[in-house]
């Protein structure tokens, strides 16, 4: 798993070169959103550890199984002193519920493990404040770090090849978007970020946006 730090703050960790989990530094650890996929519960930890620091919360930005592939690992290395942070309706459905109709697209595994958190708008995660993004799936939510306005966005864009909105296929990555249950909240969750005005964009899928004005306009307007 390869490690690049973007900001004091903010490391990213890459695993099979496509899927992206970061640690947020704070006072009193680190939070990781995301765990990526299965089999990562090793390398993050061994990530932390050379960033000088434990993992004192999981905060995850979506349900689907290519972001909480290593959750339940995780869980057992690290014990009750970790809280697990996911989105509302998210965690609804993995606890079992129908929230929404018809059948949700993308990867939901089946996990062990319980949040002792369930998200909503303006909740905060130490520095993060929680933007609900619904679009990607029912629950979804990015993460503005209110010290410096870096936002993770999770899966509403992505950004190999060029930045876009996760609403439509892109064909050198189109995953995200096959996997995307409401396009057109996906779309209005992209113009929201947009107005957030933030500083870099980090995404689950692809490099971080430094200076992100310019690449969030122009995908906002191939995804209308």
């Amino acid at each position: 798993m390869k490690s690049e730090q973007l900001t004091d703050n903010l490391t990213r960790l890459l695993q099979f070169h496509f899927v992206n989990a970061y640690l947020v530094r704070e006072d009193d650890g680190l939070t990781l959103v995301d765990t990526t996929m299965g089999k990562a519960a090793d390398p993050i930890l061994a990530a932390a550890a050379r960033s000088g620091g434990s993992i004192k919360r999981i905060a995850l930005t979506h349900g689907h199984g290519d972001h909480v592939g290593a959750l339940d690992a995780l869980k057992e290395r690290l014990g009750d002193g970790v809280e697990v942070l996911m989105p509302e309706l998210d965690a609804r459905i993995h606890a079992g519920e129908h929230v929404v109709g018809g059948k949700l697209p993308g990867s939901w595994p089946s996990i062990r493990t319980k949040p002792d958190v369930r998200l909503s708008e303006g909740d905060r995660v130490g520095s993060l404040e929680v933007v609900a993004t619904p679009g990607h799936t029912p629950g979804h939510v990015a993460f503005l770090d209110t010290r410096d306005r870096s936002l993770i966005a999770g899966d509403v864009f992505t950004t190999y090849g060029r930045t876009e909105v996760t609403n439509h296929f892109y064909w050198r990555f189109p995953f995200a978007a096959m996997a995307t249950w409401d396009k057109a909240k996906d779309a209005e969750s992209a113009r929201k970020l947009r107005g957030l005005e933030p500083t870099l964009v980090a995404v689950g899928h692809g490099p971080a946006l430094r200076d992100p004005a310019r690449a969030l306009d122009a995908a906002i307007a191939r995804a209308k």
